[in-house]
């Protein structure tokens, strides 16, 4: 059998403003501020990563800080929504937490059988929770400010647009062994691992919207989970086999990683699920300080002196 994907691994945004980032995704959101480092390609700016209590795969929503870059010009060849996973029951709590912190949300909606509320953080970026039931690798964050019957559990899906649905099916269930999991209003679902949250991808057909733009509110990419470096390299080798255009591995100390467009045009990456965070910290302080990778570290003084600090929300 074909080496397949296990689920998301994480998805990388673009935001405005950091600390208002930071107030939001750890003061609203209740996620915990797991990573807070550089972005590796462009060190002059943040690379904030937030994630459940301990930073498991497929719990991870990280961002790259860019406040000069334009808004986000949605269109296809972007993922355009990032759904999140909540406890049934949960909906009612977080209309009243999200209407207290002055974020407007968008009526309830019923998506492939599962109550889904969509709503935007302060960039713009399109998110939503959704009700499961379904089991999921999380740890919650016991010091947070969500109670833990509530806390997100991670991305419960990921949804894109594309001017054409057959070449983006195609890489999904022949080269990253998903499934057709149903179709909805539009929107084709597919599964990859036995399917369940963290496992699904929605693709919607638009042939006549606009191509995107990556911009402040968008997404950057989206990662797939790979158990090692072993199994990424064979993901790796049906991609390219497809006619496609990976990267050579690339360490990101925390995991490695692999990228790719999609036939679409959204960018892709296959991810390890270790070394994980605590590989240069200690789990029970992740995030408090700037940490770089070994081959940065000569260059912290220089880093450090263009970086705006950041206050955690209290």
């Amino acid at each position: 059998m074909a080496s397949t994907v296990h689920g998301i691994h994480h998805v990388t945004c673009i935001a405005g403003p950091p600390q208002r980032n930071v107030d939001f995704y750890v003061g609203v959101l209740g996620l915990r501020l797991v990573k807070r480092s550089v972005n590796q390609d462009a060190p002059d700016t943040y690379h904030l990563f937030y994630a459940d209590g301990v930073g498991t795969p497929g719990t991870d929503i990280t961002f790259f800080p860019w406040p000069a870059m334009e808004p986000v010009q949605l269109g296809i060849g972007l993922t355009v929504e990032i759904p999140f996973a909540v406890r049934p029951g949960s909906l009612a709590y977080w209309q009243d937490r999200l209407a207290q912190a002055g974020v407007a949300t968008d009526p309830v909606e019923t998506r492939f059988g599962e109550l889904t509320l969509p709503f935007r953080d302060p960039d713009g970026l399109g998110l939503a929770l959704t009700e499961t039931a379904d089991g999921r690798d999380w740890t919650p964050w016991r010091a947070g400010p969500v109670p833990e019957a509530h806390q997100l559990r991670g991305m419960h899906t990921v949804r894109l647009w594309e001017r054409q649905l057959t070449p983006t099916e195609m890489l999904l269930t022949q080269r990253l062994g998903f499934v057709a999991a149903g179709e909805e209003d539009g929107w084709r679902r597919y599964a990859v691992d036995g399917g369940g949250s963290g496992r699904l991808v929605d693709v919607r057909e638009m042939p006549g919207e606009r191509r995107g733009r990556w911009g402040t509110g968008g997404v950057h990419h989206v990662a797939w989970r790979t158990h090692d470096a072993a199994e990424e390299m064979a993901v790796r080798e049906g991609v390219a086999q497809g006619g496609l255009r990976p990267t050579a591995l690339i360490d990101r100390f925390w995991f490695e990683s692999v990228y790719f467009k999609e036939p679409g045009g959204v960018l892709f990456e296959l991810a390890t699920d270790g070394p994980g965070f605590d590989r240069d910290e200690d789990m029970a302080h992740l995030g408090e300080t700037l940490i770089l990778p070994p081959w940065l570290e000569p260059h912290r003084r220089d880093i450090e002196a263009v970086l705006p600090p950041l206050t955690m929300p209290t």
